[in-house]
């Protein structure tokens, strides 16, 4: 069996929900969704292209302590409160992924967790 490890935060979130920033299990390593929040709350509130900036990078820093980059992200998934946004959201997400080109999808949702989030993104990552 391989060994699993757990990366928390220390968000509020987790000890409630009972879930981890990421899980790595041999050479995956699964990240949450993730919005755009830090220890004082939401960010970038009605700025969905400022708030996947801020998830991304909060995403990157979850994959670097497991051990990865975003050059190992396979699959990205995004949930989105405005599909109509989905080309400010995507610029971002190509910014950040142009040259890796890993498997996403971009849904629209009716809410996430706060009405001050507009996307939560999860990611996948295989390390080599």
């Amino acid at each position: 069996m391989q060994k699993r490890t757990n990366y928390t935060t220390g968000a509020p979130w987790e000890s409630i929900v009972g879930y981890c920033r990421a899980v790595r299990i041999g050479n995956i390593i699964e990240v949450s969704g993730t919005v755009a929040a830090d220890e004082n709350g939401p960010l970038a509130v009605g700025d969905p292209a400022a708030q996947t900036e801020f998830i991304l990078e909060k995403i990157q820093k979850a994959l670097e302590n497991a051990g990865a980059s975003l050059q190992d992200v396979v699959r990205t998934r995004m949930f989105v409160t405005d599909i109509s946004q989905w080309e400010a959201i995507g610029r971002v997400h190509g910014s950040f992924f142009k040259d890796i080109q890993p498997c996403t999808t971009m849904v629209e949702v009716s809410r996430l967790i706060a009405p001050e989030y507009l996307v939560e993104i999860e990611a996948t990552a295989v390390v080599q």
